[in-house]
């Protein structure tokens, strides 16, 4: 990933895996669940605010997601978020889940902003512009 992601540390724990010892398939977008959360709070944009300010949220929309490799019980792993592309309502973001440098899982991640009755919403301008600065 470029020089603009986003990197979070995570640690595999015992409650993170399947009886093999190796990571549940579903746990891994908790992992990048994360990783978004920290991106979007280390562009400063405080999403609870701006439920409550101007109404409107993320969701979801499509989650496009490759398991490369099996991480286990114990191993370190780091989570990296790119932003890939910004629409009217919609963020596309790049994420990817590595171990010791290797990609062990990547995901294509569209994300929605939704006002309060679940409406697609336009980005707010002073999202639009902090996310702006993160395209490469």
């Amino acid at each position: 990933m470029s020089s603009l992601s986003h990197s979070l540390p995570v640690r595999v724990y015992y409650e993170d895996t399947d009886l093999a010892g190796i990571v549940y398939y579903a746990n891994y977008l908790k992992f990048i669940e994360r990783g978004r959360s920290e991106w979007i709070a280390a562009l400063g944009i405080d999403q609870m605010e701006l439920r409550a300010r101007q109404g409107v949220v993320f969701a979801v929309r499509r989650v496009e997601a490759d398991y490369l490799r099996p991480a286990r019980f114990g191993e370190d792993l780091v989570v990296e978020t790119r932003l890939s592309a910004i629409g009217g309502a919609r963020i596309v973001l790049e994420q990817a889940v590595l171990r010791g440098g290797e990609r062990i899982f990547q995901a294509e991640v569209t994300l929605v902003c939704l006002s309060e009755d679940g409406h697609a919403h336009r980005l707010p301008a002073e999202v639009r512009a902090r996310l702006s600065g993160q395209l490469h």
